[in-house]
């Protein structure tokens, strides 16, 4: 491998190490949930899965999981759901004061 290649290869470990770098604009992600495989987008700052819950709550576990995983990468309008809320509010409880 070329020095030059090393270099590039270095810095993208340590971009890899930082996510916060990234903010995701779109995604599409099959999600194997316990009751079958579902899929999850996020367009524009709008999630949408295709699991029964997500129309009625406006949100679900599937989508609940993965804005968990991406967190450090969402914009704070991707964040801002009803269940994602809660489920943050929940975290801070959890840590005692």
């Amino acid at each position: 491998m070329h020095s030059s290649m090393i270099g590039k290869v270095e810095k993208a470990m340590r971009y890899a190490h930082e996510p916060d770098r990234v903010k995701l604009e779109a995604i599409r992600a099959r999600f194997a949930g316990d009751n079958g495989t579902h899929t999850v987008t996020l367009d524009a700052d709008t999630w949408h899965c295709d699991c029964h819950l997500y129309e009625s709550a406006g949100g679900c576990s599937h989508t609940l999981a993965v804005q968990k995983m991406l967190d450090p990468m969402l914009t704070e309008a991707a964040r801002e759901t009803p269940l994602y809320g809660h489920a943050e509010m929940r975290d801070e409880e959890a840590v005692p004061v």
